[in-house]
């Protein structure tokens, strides 16, 4: 009697990685959005205003 060994992985085996590998995607996915949001980005301290004079507009009919 000859031994056979069986190579092939079970599906659910391979279900199980790949979940692995999606939880892990999204937990790296929330923690870079969490560090992102930490961030404290500057803001312009002044407010730009340009009046634009109304002779500048033209009517397209």
């Amino acid at each position: 009697m000859q031994f056979e060994r069986n190579t092939r992985a079970g599906s659910l085996n391979v279900i199980t990685k790949l979940a692995i590998k999606f939880i892990l995607l999204i937990v790296v996915v929330l923690i870079a959005v969490v560090l992102i949001d930490r961030i404290d980005f500057p803001s312009p301290n002044k407010i730009y205003e340009k009046v634009v004079p109304n002779e500048n507009f033209k009517i397209v009919k």
